[in-house]
């Protein structure tokens, strides 16, 4: 007989503020959830999981609202939010942070700059930490410092337990181990709900920032000339490049290093000689700046969009490059881009069976996105990234599933690779009846009755 009550902060559709609380960053898929449980504490989501649980309702665990596909949405069912359990509790001793899962990344990086310390992470400022981590987590701190996940100590996971129940259980190298392992790269919402993270925090002050940009002509050469010099240059080294539309015209190349602004002048010579850039720009800025200067605003604000990606082992062919700019030659708006970013350092040093992040090969993570203004462009935008992924595959490996895409058949292995069956292990293991389920969620091997 169902007895748990909710808790927390719950929203209905008949709230002022229901319309604020269901939309995510992705504004094309929408659903409307009949319940929205924002939890205040561990206790709010043993009660909302218990609750689902009990009365057999669907529903979806949901963060920084920053899932592409919408997977932590759900019409009709409960979503279960941890963005108001934000807490950060820093050890400066022990050098680690104990975050809750629902921190977003801009309030992490400015309450861990205050002891002038860091964790590699992501760009924008409302990614949650949580669902950024567990998917692996790139950034521009990358390849000096690894992956968000391999910074990770430990998680605490609400998790369903027996027929009904709910349980709250800890995962470290020495404790749950393969859930460990598996939530390190091994997506959001699979296993159950984590409601905190330990990292190992690192010492930061000056950084220095750069920026290159070039005319529309020099797509070629200058992705040429960033492929092969981005992914082995210095490690304390992390940049990315955009080749924007034809529309737009401009291939912007930017990027933090771990130190002078002198030595970086010296690093970036095989991109700065590369065609003919109209802009160049150096300088060194507190690491805070170099975060607020890569928090696009865009980025943060919800708009009808699509994504998808790609990783990228062995720099581009001439015939790939040219492919892309004949796809961006074609894009449905100006909004469309190609994104790239290095990889290698010490992302490449942890092997690809150590953590459920299996592609510690590639060189460049790449990502393929566009937006548009009105519903009635969803179809061509959609087509245009589907396009772009299909003529880029034969040079391309998997996907990063932090860009997940609804249209990839082979999911399970363009995500994870060789690490699948173990995934499905853990999953067996810890969510036998498959209560954590969406769209391209690992399945468990069986069901017990």
């Amino acid at each position: 007989m169902a007895n748990t009550e909710l808790t927390g902060r719950i929203v209905t559709p008949d709230d002022p503020n229901y319309e604020q609380a269901r939309i995510n960053n992705n504004l094309s898929i929408p659903k409307f959830p009949s319940k929205i449980v924002f939890c205040q504490k561990t206790k709010d989501v043993l009660n909302a999981l218990r609750w689902v649980r009990e009365n057999n309702e669907p529903f979806r665990i949901r963060s920084g609202r920053h899932s592409y596909e919408n997977f932590s949405l759900i019409n009709e069912g409960l979503i279960i939010d941890v963005s108001e359990m934000n807490k950060i509790k820093i050890d400066q001793e022990a050098m680690t942070a104990k975050i809750a899962a629902g921190a977003d990344l801009g309030k992490v990086y400015k309450k861990l700059w205050k002891y002038g310390l860091t964790i590699p992470a992501g760009t924008e400022g409302s990614v949650g930490i949580v669902g950024l981590t567990l998917g692996g987590g790139i950034g521009m701190l990358s390849r000096p410092f690894g992956l968000t996940c391999d910074n990770l100590i430990e998680i605490e996971m609400v998790r369903a337990d027996g027929h009904k129940g709910a349980e709250l259980i800890k995962a470290n190298k020495n404790e749950n181990s393969d859930l460990f392992w598996a939530c390190r790269g091994g997506g959001g919402g699979n296993f159950g709900v984590v409601t905190s993270l330990t990292f190992k925090l690192h010492a930061i002050s000056n950084v220095s920032l750069f920026s290159v940009t070039w005319k529309w002509e020099d797509l070629e050469v200058a992705f040429d000339a960033w492929q092969n010099w981005a992914p082995q240059t210095d490690e304390k080294l992390t940049s990315q490049i955009e080749l924007k539309s034809k529309e737009v015209g401009e291939i912007i190349s930017q990027g933090i290093f771990v130190g002078s602004a002198s030595k970086l002048k010296k690093l970036l010579k095989p991109i700065t000689t590369a065609g003919s850039p109209t802009k160049v720009w150096v300088k060194e800025v507190p690491y805070i700046e170099a975060v607020k200067f890569f928090d696009v605003p865009s980025g943060n604000i919800p708009a009808l969009r699509k994504r998808s990606g790609s990783f990228i082992e062995k720099p581009f062919p001439h015939n790939a490059i040219n492919r892309m700019k004949q796809l961006l030659a074609n894009a449905p708006n100006r909004n469309s881009s190609i994104w790239h970013q290095s990889l290698g350092g010490a992302v490449g040093k942890i092997d690809s069976y150590d953590t459920a992040y299996f592609y510690r090969n590639a060189i460049i993570a790449q990502e393929y996105l566009t937006t548009w203004e009105i519903p009635e462009e969803e179809k061509q935008n959609i087509r245009w990234v589907e396009e772009t992924r299909n003529t880029l595959s034969p040079f391309t490996d998997g996907d990063y599933v932090n860009f997940p895409d609804l249209y990839i058949k082979n999911w399970p292995i363009t995500y994870y690779g060789n690490n699948f069956r173990r995934l499905r292990e853990v999953k067996t293991k810890y969510d036998a009846f498959n209560v954590f389920n969406f769209p391209q969620s690992i399945p468990p091997y069986k069901r017990w009755i």
